[in-house]
């Protein structure tokens, strides 16, 4: 009995050292599809197959983003090499999936204006649409749904994520004796471009959600996190290696975004201040929608 238990344990404790294909695969496809295809989906889908008074496509793909993404995380978390403290856990899942409500209703209110005319680039009083608005107090209340949208919503949503996404990261260490786990040439490729896919879309996450503060101060605290498990000799494993290297690739490309359009003199008005990162999605409205027009 005592050989099964411990054999039971080994078989535990190597599930959780190997390298989680399925949830890093899953987190990047639902990523993908759900959360950076959701305004395209909407945007190229029939509007008379979805009238502007009722949900989209695109709030159809948020809906199945609010549900399936705390599952993965849940699923991420106990995979890991060392148990999380499980109330903090539930109480972060709870604010993401409050945060990702309300952004919902936001964005999805957001995307039929621009069907509109609303013009993503300008700022809510600078728009076209707004100026035309009688009262001219209603103003204000699209300027309240943009900060539910894109401030409350997106830090609610992000904040917790990243917690959790931190928590697991310190939990991500074994002692220097462990062996990792060894990588076929197949599976080596196979991982670098899960690895580019995956930081892609982070890029797009930072820059699209304007959270590039709080994305930074978590890859400084991952690297706060690393610094100390190497001076008391323990190593990542496999999946701490692969979000450290997912966030550090991002980094870059958020730099490289910001230093393209660092002269842009009309986005410079949006986004004033020494962090710049434009949004895709204005960029897109200011320079692209000619080229290619999806409103």
């Amino acid at each position: 009995m005592a050989k099964k238990n411990n054999s039971e344990k080994q078989i535990v404790k190597n599930d959780q050292n190997n390298f989680q294909w399925l949830i890093w695969t899953l987190f990047a496809l639902e990523n993908w599809i759900l959360d950076f295809g959701r305004p395209i989906a909407m945007l190229v889908s029939p509007q008379e197959w979805f009238p502007l008074s009722m949900p989209s496509i695109g709030d159809y793909f948020h809906m199945a983003y609010n549900v399936i993404t705390p599952f993965c995380l849940y699923n991420l978390m106990n995979k890991a090499s060392k148990k999380s403290n499980q109330m903090l856990v539930n109480l972060c899942i709870i604010f993401f999936i409050m945060g990702a409500s309300i952004h919902l209703v936001g964005d999805s209110i957001n995307h039929r204006l621009s069907l509109i005319g609303y013009q993503l680039h300008l700022s809510v009083e600078d728009n076209p649409i707004m100026k035309k608005l009688e009262p001219k107090a209603l103003v204000k209340s699209f300027e309240l749904l943009y900060f539910y949208d894109e401030v409350l919503g997106h830090y609610m949503w992000y904040i917790p994520f990243f917690l959790c996404i931190n928590i697991y990261f310190t939990n991500c260490f074994c002692v220097q004796n462990q062996s990792d786990p060894k990588f076929s040439l197949f599976q080596q490729i196979g991982k670098n471009i899960l690895l580019i896919f995956s930081s892609v879309y982070y890029w797009y996450l930072v820059t699209e959600g304007q959270i590039t503060p709080l994305f930074i101060s978590s890859l400084a605290f991952m690297h706060l996190v690393l610094l100390y498990n190497v001076i008391v000799g323990r190593k990542m494993d496999q999946n701490g290696r692969f979000l450290l290297n997912m966030f550090q690739m991002t980094f870059v490309l958020v730099a490289l975004w910001s230093y393209w359009l660092w002269d842009d003199a009309q986005l410079r008005i949006k986004y004033p201040g020494l962090i710049y990162v434009p949004e895709p999605w204005s960029v897109y409205s200011l320079h692209f929608r000619d080229y290619f027009n999806l409103f």
